[in-house]
């Protein structure tokens, strides 16, 4: 008999706004439950009249996301990694694509790697002042590949450059200075703040929001989705590769990895 799946991301809805908010302690660190549960929700938010905005936060105090557990990419099958990079990538975009809806990241602690993901993928980001950031990918033998085709939009080519193949952290008032947030807000208002700028943005006109959105979506982004469809082979085939393990597993170990292209 199959067990029930454990609920890692929550759903509300109040004053017209949706709540989404990943629930996974310690790190919120993103499973193939988890996005199927959260791009669930997205549809939901979609779907319902009543919904004007949606805000994408984290029920864990300090943490927003930590991004892809281990245990999903470490002695996990190509087939596997590859499906959930697929839905992190291309299904979160195409869930935010078919929202209709402004959307919102309130951002209360540590994001990296997939956590970028999830919080660059919405309209709007709001985050705390003690926030970090990062893409810390290249130091566990992989690639932070749909940041590939955005980032340099936002921040230019060398800054992009420089985050994802550095793997440093960097802070909220950085993230501010680059033009990635919106928002820096004292920790304890974050939530606060993300919804009063949903309920801003609820007394818009709904039709008119949505059909503003879509003609945003395609200006900004018309060769985004072939971007991400090529992030998610990019991603598969690094992933598979023996530099790869050893990164991840050194990541485990604690220490320094010995990386097999380095004997080659």
């Amino acid at each position: 008999m199959n067990q029930p799946v454990s609920r890692t991301v929550t759903y509300a809805v109040q004053d017209a706004i949706a709540e989404i908010l990943l629930d996974s302690p310690p790190v919120n660190a993103i499973t193939e439950p988890m996005i199927e549960q959260l791009l669930q929700y997205m549809d939901r938010a979609a779907r319902d009249p009543a919904v004007k905005a949606v805000i994408l936060g984290s029920a864990v105090p300090g943490r927003f996301c930590a991004g892809l557990h281990l245990s999903e990419m470490g002695d996990a099958s190509f087939e596997h990694k590859l499906s959930l990079v697929e839905k992190l990538y291309t299904g979160l975009f195409d869930a935010q694509a078919r929202l209709g809806k402004p959307s919102i990241a309130a951002v209360g602690g540590t994001a990296r790697g997939g956590g970028m993901t999830l919080a660059v993928s919405c309209d709007m980001l709001i985050v705390a002042d003690t926030a970090t950031f990062g893409y810390p990918e290249i130091d566990v033998g992989v690639t932070p590949a749909i940041h590939y085709t955005h980032l340099p939009r936002i921040i230019g080519k060398h800054r992009a450059f420089e985050l994802l193949f550095m793997g440093r952290s960097f802070s909220a008032a950085e993230a501010l200075q680059l033009g990635l947030v919106n928002e820096v807000v004292p920790e304890a208002q974050v939530l606060e703040r993300a919804r009063a700028v949903a309920g801003l943005l609820c007394t818009k006109s709904p039709l008119v929001m949505k059909l503003g959105r879509q003609a945003f979506y395609k200006a900004l982004d018309v060769e985004y989705r072939r971007g991400v469809a090529s992030a998610v082979e990019h991603f598969g085939n690094v992933a598979a590769t023996a530099d790869a393990r050893e990164g991840m597993a050194a990541f485990v170990e604690k220490r320094r990895p010995a990386w097999p292209s380095d004997k080659q």
